[in-house]
């Protein structure tokens, strides 16, 4: 008798341990490279009282939202643009209803921290071309990604466009643009503050007005027939005072 309600009991605690297994799902979340490190303390934060697993795959809007037009198995879609967010919903390859604005953000000029720039008044027909030199400036690609799309639109507005458009450095996403100047390889990057707020090795000489470019909007989303349990608890920790407090501290602004 006692061996056979010890197998119950070892029985049970099989099933137990199956059962909690196969409520431990895998989120996978498509997002902006200049969320990275706001995105990746969420998923840790989140991670630590939920039994989900969330793995993220970083990089341009762009180049993300293509991968997931071609089958990539995203089931969350962070855009630092609404433009590759609209790119997907009219392929329908977003769930409805479940798009919202998440986070602002803003754009800035950095240099390098040794640079003996300390400031440039961003203006109409301010001469950047002559703060460059025999230089370039790092930005994201501007046909593309959506800090250097958001750049030229300021740039064109401002009327400086045409003294610069050949001295871009246009790269494959905004963190890239932001090693450069890290780096010393160009003299001024165009980048969000959130991204010169993480590293100390560039500074900060100048703040695009917000009039300037579009507002600069971060959509979040679920990819049509991934709205599964497990994808609705971490939107809705997206959506979270937690997940607030890290945005904030990152230097993004919350919308929703």
């Amino acid at each position: 008798m006692l061996i056979v309600m010890s197998c119950i009991v070892v029985l049970c605690a099989s099933l137990m341990t199956a059962t909690a297994a196969d409520e431990t799902d895998t989120v996978t979340v498509f997002a902006a490279a200049s969320t990275t490190n706001a995105m990746s303390d969420i998923g840790q934060r989140y991670m630590a009282q939920q039994n989900d697993k969330i793995r993220f795959s970083f990089a341009a809007s762009s180049t993300l939202a293509k991968q997931i037009d071609n089958g990539a198995p995203a089931d969350i879609y962070v855009s630092a643009n609404v433009k590759w967010m609209d790119y997907l919903t009219n392929k329908r390859m977003i769930l409805p209803n479940s798009r919202v604005d998440l986070l602002g953000n803003r754009i800035v000029l950095i240099v390098p921290s040794q640079s003996a720039l300390k400031h440039i008044d961003i203006k109409p027909d301010f001469p950047l071309a002559s703060y460059l030199g025999d230089g370039r400036l790092a930005m994201g690609d501007p046909d593309h990604v959506p800090a250097g799309m958001y750049g030229k639109e300021a740039l064109k507005r401002l009327k400086v466009w045409q003294q610069v458009k050949n001295k871009v450095a246009g790269m494959k996403d905004v963190r890239a643009a932001l090693m450069m100047v890290e780096r010393g390889e160009v003299p001024l990057g165009l980048v969000y503050s959130t991204d010169a707020a993480i590293s100390s090795k560039v500074r900060i000489v100048g703040v695009f007005p917000s009039g300037t470019h579009s507002p600069i909007i971060y959509p979040v989303a679920i990819v049509e027939n991934h709205g599964r349990p497990s994808v609705e608890r971490f939107m809705a920790f997206l959506k979270s005072d937690a997940a607030r407090t890290v945005f904030e501290k990152y230097g993004f602004s919350v919308r929703e």
